[in-house]
């Protein structure tokens, strides 16, 4: 009796298992939390704290953000000058940094790449200054920042369509500065004085790197900088920051779109296989990929943030689906309950008769 019970409770914890995951394709994930003037430009995700990280458009302020939407201070750099911004931001899981790109206001000039310590009390490891003096190439319009797994980080250049290296021990030098970043605008677009923006690494040895003014998508080799644009099936307009999810998938913000895009050659070619509206006045500028492979987007009201006689204090990020996938998703959990449901009825049959004959041996 008791293996019958263990396969009866199994049964049903299964069976309330699937619907739960069909309740979760219901609703998705909306973090909001609070901090007076933030304005966050970038948002990353930090799987070992489970918690988001943003940065600052107003002060040199690194955050930290729970699903709950608490926040913590992981760093105020007061050696910074006091409005200072952090744009892009990323976690090296391999080195345990944050590594935020800053924006010094009152030497815009020197943009600058920052290394702090995952770990409390969160120190800076170094300030490596965006110049190339052999060019004579500031750091002015920096922007993203992704990292490889030997601790080099890569930093786009919005203004000189450009992607800095940083070592590990904080030496940058430019990376690329290719032909193929075309610096000719798509007419009719918000990001017309925008360059490269938003870059992901791929373990195969390149980046993935978006140009909001052009629209276009490029793949960067990271050891020699050799550029050249994937062909997509669509057109992305005004694209800004990008996440690469586990399975693949990459994913592009826009002010207007979140993009899901998917290639089965490396890169070459690239195919828009949905995409999801987002709000617009809450200007998102940052994706990232959360906890279970999920797409969080960041509002950050960037452009009310740049004006700078606003004032405001919540902020959110939200977790955004492929109608495509979520579809998909459904079905097989509808399907997975009919299986399920079916297995019990069949077994309570089976037991059923199981014990009408041995009532009818004992009598």
């Amino acid at each position: 009796m008791s293996v019958n019970i263990s396969k009866t409770i199994l049964v049903l914890t299964t069976i309330f298992s699937l619907f739960q995951g069909l309740v979760y394709a219901s609703s998705p994930h909306v973090i909001s939390f609070r901090s007076p003037n933030l304005y966050p430009e970038s948002v990353t995700y930090d799987r070992i704290s489970q918690h988001f990280i943003v940065g600052s458009l107003r002060h040199p302020t690194i955050l930290s953000v729970s699903d709950a939407g608490v926040v913590s201070t992981l760093v105020f750099d007061e050696s910074l000058p006091a409005n200072s911004s952090f744009l892009g931001v990323t976690v090296d899981v391999t080195y345990n940094r944050m590594l935020a790109v800053v924006y010094r206001h009152s030497e815009p000039s020197n943009c600058a790449l920052a290394a702090y310590d995952l770990r409390a009390p969160h120190k800076r490891l170094f300030l490596a200054t965006l110049y190339d003096s052999a060019s004579s190439i500031s750091g002015a319009g920096a922007n993203d920042v992704a990292v490889d797994f030997s601790g080099n980080a890569f930093v786009t250049n919005s203004a000189s369509n450009l992607i800095w290296k940083v070592d590990l021990e904080g030496k940058a030098s430019v990376l690329s500065k290719s032909k193929a970043f075309t610096k000719t605008p798509v007419p009719d677009t918000p990001y017309s004085g925008c360059g490269l923006n938003g870059i992901g690494y791929v373990s195969k040895g390149y980046l993935l790197v978006t140009q909001s003014n052009t629209g276009k998508l490029y793949k960067v080799d990271s050891e020699d900088g050799t550029a050249r644009i994937v062909q997509l099936n669509r057109e992305l307009i005004a694209p800004d920051g990008l996440a690469i999810r586990r399975d693949g998938v990459l994913l592009v913000v826009s002010q207007h779109k979140l993009y899901f895009i998917k290639s089965d050659d490396s890169w070459s070619e690239g195919v828009v296989y949905d995409e999801t509206a987002l709000d617009t006045e809450s200007f998102p500028t940052s994706v990232t990929v959360g906890a279970e492979n999920r797409a969080y987007v960041l509002y950050g009201h960037v452009k009310e943030g740049i004006s700078g006689n606003s004032q405001r204090d919540r902020f959110s990020i939200l977790e955004v689906r492929s109608e495509d996938e979520s579809g998909v998703e459904a079905v097989w959990v509808y399907v997975l309950i009919g299986f399920g449901l079916l297995y019990f009825f069949v077994w309570r049959f089976q037991m059923r008769q199981l014990f009408t004959n041995m009532n009818k041996k004992v009598a």
